[in-house]
């Protein structure tokens, strides 16, 4: 259960957003066989969407720059928070006076802005089929040898969200196909999921009746079903209980903050951080519902 999930165009336009294995090896100007030892090797961000290796290219050109030689050194970032939305995480910045600003985009963007300078830390939650299970593997690709971190947010639970009084009958995640689902922005970890379950489900994300509206938050989808412009949505289960619409859950996933290692003991991070170890905040991810926050703070990765 992992990865992108848009294939790219064909060759002559401008660069895809995902690239197939045989496009990469063109972008990169080195033979096909030499991406499928990177790909054994787990030395390329890629990810695998119905049996099909895909390689999304803001990944790739970071890849390109951190192997680069003669590199530059890292602006000092912005006191600014990118990736992916979380409800807990906005509520948390706010509350703590920590002087952070919250930029989310999705987990893929908040990568690629992070990598750039453009913000202190970034929001993931990026589900690996081949790697340790989220985000590890694609920030040990693209940014194994900065000297950064992965840390643990919470454990939140994801499933399928409809109306109170469901009009399509949606009752799973297999029942999707019979209504109109909001989906998410192609770098929001929640898209990515939600397209391989429905694979390992054997459903084809192309046979989902999407609406043309694009959700950029996890916010913006749940108002979608509450107002009817979707029968349905992916989304947490805190969104759900906010919004007093149905939830049921599919799968629980992990969302870590990514930073720089001393970036994490400045003050911004710090003050936040402490503020998580208080009594409101514990009772705040209780009211919301859908979290677990017990193991927050726990590094899963740490780079160069």
């Amino acid at each position: 259960m992992s990865g992108p999930e848009e294939t790219s165009g064909g060759a002559g336009g401008a660069a895809p957003e995902f690239m197939t294995t045989k496009e990469v090896a063109a972008y990169l100007r080195i033979k096909e066989r030499r991406i499928y030892e990177l790909l054994k090797q787990k030395a390329i961000p890629c990810t695998k969407v119905t049996g099909k290796w895909l390689f999304p290219k803001d990944l790739i050109d970071l890849w390109l720059a951190e192997n680069a030689e003669g590199k530059t050194a890292a602006p000092v970032p912005p006191p600014v928070i990118a990736g992916s939305q979380d409800p807990l995480l906005d509520w948390a910045v706010k509350q703590s006076g920590c002087g952070l600003a919250m930029l989310p985009g999705g987990s893929l963007d908040g990568i690629r802005r992070f990598a750039r300078g453009e913000a202190v830390a970034a929001g993931l939650h990026i589900f690996e089929r081949h790697g340790p299970s989220f985000n590890v593997a694609t920030v040990r690709a693209a940014l194994g040898n900065r000297p950064v971190a992965l840390m643990e947010w919470a454990m939140r639970s994801q499933g399928v969200i409809v109306a109170p009084d469901n009009p399509a009958g949606i009752h799973a995640l297999t029942d999707l196909v019979y209504g109109r689902v909001v989906r998410r922005q192609a770098t929001a970890g929640s898209q990515l999921l939600l397209e391989e379950l429905l694979e390992s489900r054997g459903i084809d994300p192309a046979k989902i009746r999407w609406t043309e509206e694009i959700a950029y938050g996890e916010t913006d989808l749940g108002m979608a079903v509450l107002e009817r412009r979707a029968d349905a949505g992916f989304a947490i289960e805190a969104v759900a209980n906010a919004l007093e619409l149905n939830f049921t859950p599919v799968t629980v996933e992990r969302f870590d903050l990514l930073a720089r290692r001393r970036d994490f003991f400045a003050p911004p991070l710090q003050r936040l951080l402490t503020f998580c170890r208080s009594e409101a905040f514990a009772a705040r991810a209780k009211e919301m519902g859908g979290y677990d926050v017990s193991e927050l703070g726990r590094i899963h990765f740490n780079g160069v």
